[in-house]
């Protein structure tokens, strides 16, 4: 045991951990499998211990891999502050890849997008459109810098959460429909065709447990996998939907969509979380910054 860890043979060591495959962690170092499976063997030798079960085609951490997981990812962060802090001052820069929702990339953030890509060139966006489980699970294990969330909890294991505001939701319907005009009660509805996007999404879940609380029989939703479609079958008058009023507030002011006078019991809050003790590079503070300035902004101008 020499004694001494390499910053490279941790970065191999932290991407094979990460995606539990020595081909992918391979294709996302851009070296060759031959080469990830040298630096592991070798960071193996140097620390007497082996890090990996190989299983066949598969692979797991050992006890030991588990235990220097979280300290490689401390390392690696700190180096990439300490590189950071090196650089002569100037525009940030780097890649950065944040995980995201079709409710906030279509509805909310074109504006900060089109920011990030005159203002700061040099800055590189990944955008990753993933559900509210799988962002959280990339974000703890390193896959996202950044992950945008829309959830009823804003406490997250592992994770750090800036939340940027309420996300007010609204029940609608074609114009001229039968339940239009007057207060409804959660039952009302159980009757009604129901639109939704797919099982996951936090206010589909939400809106699915709180109709079938005390409910003879569960409800049906046809699903029409995301937002934009489930509100333009909405406006054709296929049945009722539930979705974030950022995301419908257009065809409401056009008179394509109309309101139903139901009042969700349950809040939703946009938040940006990133993983618990990571170091933010001055391109991910930059983006949290700009971010919170945005929609600050905008929670103005919704009064």
């Amino acid at each position: 045991m020499s004694g001494t860890l390499e910053l490279r043979l941790l970065a191999t060591f932290e991407k094979v951990a990460t995606r539990l495959s020595f081909t992918r962690a391979a294709a996302d170092l851009s070296y060759a499998q031959s080469t990830v499976t040298a630096q592991v063997r070798a960071l193996e030798q140097d620390l007497g211990v082996e890090l990996f079960d190989r299983l066949g085609s598969r692979i797991r951490l050992t006890e030991a891999g588990e235990r220097l997981l979280p300290y490689a990812r401390r390392l690696l962060d700190l180096a990439d502050e300490a590189r950071a802090a090196a650089v002569a001052p100037g525009e940030p820069s780097g890649q950065l890849t944040v995980g995201t929702i079709e409710s906030l990339t279509s509805y909310r953030l074109p504006p900060l997008f089109e920011l990030f890509h005159h203002r700061y060139p040099g800055i590189r966006l990944s955008l990753r459109t993933t559900g509210g489980d799988e962002t959280l699970d990339a974000l703890r294990r390193g896959l996202y810098d950044l992950g945008f969330l829309m959830e009823a909890r804003t406490e997250h294991a592992g994770l750090e959460t800036v939340v940027l505001l309420t996300e007010p939701l609204v029940l609608v319907a074609a114009p001229g429909h039968p339940l239009a005009g007057r207060s409804l009660a959660t039952a009302e509805l159980r009757g009604e065709p129901l639109l939704a996007v797919e099982s996951g999404c936090a206010f589909r879940d939400l809106f699915e447990a709180e109709l079938n609380a005390d409910a003879p029989r569960p409800v049906a939703f046809r699903e029409f996998g995301t937002v934009e479609a489930t509100r333009r079958a909405a406006a054709t008058g296929l049945g009722i939907a539930l979705l974030p009023e950022v995301a419908v507030a257009d065809l409401l002011a056009a008179g394509t969509l109309q309101r139903l006078d139901w009042r969700p019991p349950f809040t939703l809050h946009s938040q940006l979380a990133w993983r618990s003790g990571k170091q933010l590079t001055p391109a991910a503070r930059l983006f949290v910054e700009r971010t919170r300035q945005l929609l600050r902004e905008q929670r103005a101008s919704e009064g």
